[in-house]
């Protein structure tokens, strides 16, 4: 498995707007071997700031390579050429993880 994270801080009050962008479906979301993307923000991070932090999974490094050089992604990026990014934006940083260990909870309910 493979988890890409893409953290983005942003001044306080425009996280909602970057939820929104990778909230949208897109050709992401029919490529063989995404499991699944999460958006989450941390507001509590500092006063003045705010971080949205995207986490996309894959089954494999192949299925991400495959969607790195898929038509649809590249050609999102030739149409993203040149544009600069919102002033709200304070930085933007992509991790890659290779997941080496998962396992499931063994949490069992009591009855009552």
């Amino acid at each position: 498995m493979l988890i890409q994270t893409r953290t983005i801080v942003v001044q306080k009050g425009h996280a909602d707007a970057v939820v929104e962008r990778f909230s949208k479906r897109g050709p992401i979301d029919e490529m063989e071997g995404l499991l699944d993307v999460s958006v989450m923000v941390n507001r509590s991070k500092k006063e003045d700031t705010e971080e949205v932090v995207a986490m996309i999974r894959w089954e494999s490094i192949d299925a991400w390579k495959n969607w790195e050089k898929s038509p649809a992604h590249i050609q999102g990026h030739r149409e993203k050429k040149g544009q600069s990014l919102p002033e709200y934006v304070i930085s933007s940083t992509v991790n890659m993880y290779e997941v080496k260990e998962r396992r499931e909870g063994t949490f069992v309910k009591q009855e009552q």
